[in-house]
């Protein structure tokens, strides 16, 4: 028998595949990715965003996000700014409206599939994420 912590990961994996397939499907209806949709959402509630603090955010290379917003930019989704030696990122109006309609429902979409896990999953998940955050430290 597996013990309950395993079971909890497995369990969250799972409902983590489910998430992910439905919003495919949402952002897809926006013509949207999920890269994009991390930029849209990390550069909407971080008004003043930078490059490499977006970067940083997303764990990818100053290389591959400079070429995600360089798409971005010609969708008239967001713009860069010059800021001394950074560029702080904006969102358009556009972007700003595809923000205000995409990201609540994508958050309500992701918090539907954790209320199929009980309490004491969560509970779980919650210790093995400490756990491994200490680790990592």
């Amino acid at each position: 028998m597996l013990r309950p912590s395993v079971l909890a990961w497995l369990r969250l994996y799972r409902v983590v595949q489910k998430i992910d397939r439905a919003q495919s499907a949402y952002l897809r209806s926006w013509d949207l990715n999920t890269a994009q949709f991390d930029v849209l959402a990390h550069v909407g509630a971080h008004k003043g965003i930078t490059q490499q603090e977006l970067a940083d955010s997303l764990l990818v290379t100053k290389g591959n996000i400079s070429q995600l917003l360089d798409r971005m930019e010609k969708l008239d989704l967001l713009r860069r700014c010059q800021e001394k030696r950074n560029n702080t990122l904006v969102l358009t109006e556009k972007g700003q409206e595809l923000y205000e309609r995409v990201v609540p429902t994508t958050e309500k979409l992701i918090e539907e599939q954790f209320t199929v896990l009980s309490v004491s999953e969560i509970a779980d998940l919650l210790g093995l994420a400490r756990k491994l955050d200490q680790a990592l430290r």
